[in-house]
């Protein structure tokens, strides 16, 4: 019957995470003020993460280590991302172990900041509390530079 004829079932990667708390108030965050970027993130990537398919951008290799890390794209408003900038999951594999560590969903401030308050949003992008002239600022100058 040869190889060909088996199922032979691949092991799965598990997540475990740099700083979980912090790691999930992101989370959180990215649910609460860009939704399609949490529903690709839960329901596409994670599942290819999962099955050993590393999606984004490959940042760094240490042979010492045995790891890679990756910085993945999600998907962001424009606006979002030309004020605040874009949105990025960050993650390290550890490839002998089967070990995927979440370390960190950029960019920060925002998303910490969005976790601790309600966010206002001007133009509808989120406006940060600590510096809300200079993000209004940023979308009237990106908003006249468009026409």
């Amino acid at each position: 019957m040869g190889l060909k004829g088996l199922n032979i079932m691949k092991q799965s990667y598990i997540f475990e995470y740099l700083d979980e708390n912090d790691f999930r108030k992101k989370e959180r965050s990215v649910r609460k003020y860009n939704m399609l970027a949490y529903k690709k993130m839960t329901f596409e990537y994670y599942p290819e993460l999962r099955n050993g398919n590393f999606l984004g951008e490959l940042v760094s290799v240490s042979k010492k280590e045995k790891t890679k890390s990756y910085e993945l794209k999600l998907p962001t408003d424009e606006l979002f991302a030309k004020v605040h900038g874009q949105i990025r999951l960050h993650y390290t594999v550890y490839e002998d172990s089967h070990i995927i560590l979440l370390t960190n969903i950029t960019p920060d401030e925002i998303l910490e900041e969005g976790h601790r308050a309600e966010l206002g949003t001007y133009k509808g992008v989120m406006i940060s509390k600590s510096n809300p002239e200079k993000d209004m600022f940023k979308v009237n100058l990106l908003n006249m530079l468009q026409k």
